[in-house]
């Protein structure tokens, strides 16, 4: 768990938390925190919001020599549990099949994993990260 010693990131959590505009906005604030932390320890993120159709990967990073394809979950609260009971059976179907997409269009066929990153954020200096290495066995 990680809790806030890296400054928010570039992305207005604090506009979006007042205005309560919708939870892309949360969303989109989760995900470019989880690059930054990502990125903090040693990580290279390939890619964010990377689309195929109405399929996406929220990130693509390396650790190393593998690939990992990451969702980014993010909640204020835990009312109807932590962030990571929302990925269910469904989504990891269709981060399977963008994965298979991305690898496609990439030309790649080394090492793949799949990670969840959980964050509860009830404001935006007050945050816990979870991460949820290997997650899901796409096939299992």
């Amino acid at each position: 768990m990680h809790q806030a010693p890296l400054p928010p990131p570039n992305c207005d959590y604090a506009t979006s938390h007042r205005t309560m505009s919708g939870p892309h906005d949360l969303g989109h604030w989760g995900e470019a925190l989880a690059a930054q932390w990502l990125e903090a320890q040693g990580w290279q993120i390939e890619a964010r919001n990377w689309r195929h159709g109405p399929l996406e990967l929220d990130l693509v990073a390396r650790e190393g020599t593998v690939m990992v394809f990451v969702e980014v979950k993010t909640a204020r609260k835990a009312t109807y549990g932590t962030p990571d009971v929302r990925l269910t059976p469904a989504k990891q179907e269709a981060l399977a099949r963008a994965a298979a997409a991305y690898m496609y269009a990439h030309g790649y066929d080394g090492e793949i994993r799949f990670d969840l990153i959980s964050i509860l954020a009830p404001s935006p200096s007050s945050y816990t990260i979870r991460h949820f290495r290997d997650a899901f066995f796409p096939g299992l």
